[in-house]
């Protein structure tokens, strides 16, 4: 059904308000930092550099410092919060999160292993992303009922694994004392390491999985309605919930590979977007990661010119409160 003119206009306005919310966060955050730059002058930088002329002086702080840590916030948040939306419509649960069946536990093993182990720090986020999909891999398999991958399964089969995982984890961390603190690093999120090379890595996992979740809104507005009548209605609903649970898994595997376990994103940015813009999955998801780009990066820049230090610690410290007040709004309502 079509949204009458009112809503409709509503909704067109507050995504260009969101979208110009987004582009703001970007010029502000490459900015900012130990060399101040003007919104003038960044936006000089990066016509700059899209117009191919050399780079010099400021320029090469935009360009090879700021902007590609920037950039991969935008890519980490948007898949984070798509991912999380998806989800939470998947399964109908608004407790679920990008990390539900295990990616963030697999990623933690994957990355302590390395780290402990004193790999090369190029291979450290490898590592992370094939623990990730094995973590994943694993829950499904524990899931299956058949052809079947009841959501209640899933859910307990994916609590069951990161439980597992994350023992294993703290473990390694107590044998090798010495590289606790780079393992509570990965654990809490950074995006100062970003690259250029990093983000080309990141991007088409994000793009595909992203991409393929936003494109099956239409069938998670159909599911909704519950199991039996999605079937009715000719929704293959156990091909559907294998689709999301692969394109979410492979694309939050990839981001948490390469900046570490970002925590609330995913949750919190699919409910602020209800509010806003309805349950429609196919306004909802688009419109999520527009705003899971902006509160990521906002929060980057936030970890990196406050005492806070790690984005991770920035997004519990904005996304605690804020989940705990849609819990006492929903109670009162």
């Amino acid at each position: 059904m079509a949204l009458p003119a009112a809503p409709r206009s509503r909704h067109l306005g507050r995504t260009a308000a969101l979208v110009a919310l987004l582009l703001a966060v970007i010029v502000l955050a490459v900015g900012l930092g130990s060399v101040r730059l003007a919104p003038g002058e960044v936006l000089g930088a990066l016509w700059r550099g899209l117009s191919g002329a050399e780079l010099a002086g400021n320029d090469v702080i935009v360009w090879q410092i700021r902007l590609p840590r920037v950039v991969m916030g935008v890519v980490v948040g948007a898949c984070l919060a798509v991912c999380g939306g998806a989800f939470q419509g998947v399964f109908r649960n608004p407790l679920a999160d990008p990390y539900l069946l295990g990616v963030a536990s697999g990623a933690g093993l994957g990355a302590t292993v390395g780290i402990v182990a004193g790999w090369p720090r190029g291979s450290i986020p490898l590592a992370a992303l094939a623990a990730a999909l094995a973590a994943v891999t694993v829950t499904l398999a524990l899931a299956r009922e058949g052809r079947r991958f009841p959501p209640t399964r899933l859910i307990l089969a994916g609590v069951v694994v990161g439980s597992v995982l994350s023992a294993f984890t703290t473990f390694l961390i107590l044998r090798g004392e010495d590289r606790a603190r780079q393992v509570l690093a990965y654990t809490l999120g950074d995006l100062g390491f970003s690259g250029w090379r990093d983000v080309a890595t990141v991007l088409p996992y994000a793009v595909l999985g992203c991409g393929v979740l936003i494109g099956l809104g239409r069938a998670l507005d159909t599911l909704q309605l519950g199991d039996l009548t999605a079937r009715s209605l000719g929704v293959p609903v156990e091909r559907l919930r294998l689709l999301v649970v692969i394109a979410a898994s492979l694309a939050t595997a990839a981001a948490v590979a390469y900046v570490g376990i970002i925590g609330f994103v995913g949750l919190i940015v699919p409910h602020v977007v209800r509010l806003a813009w309805g349950a429609n999955h196919r306004v909802l998801l688009p419109v999520s990661a527009l705003l899971g780009g902006a509160l990521l990066v906002l929060a980057d820049l936030l970890a990196r010119t406050t005492p806070l230090s790690q984005v991770g610690v920035v997004t519990t410290l904005l996304g605690g409160p804020f989940f705990l007040w849609l819990l006492r709004r929903g109670r009162d309502e």
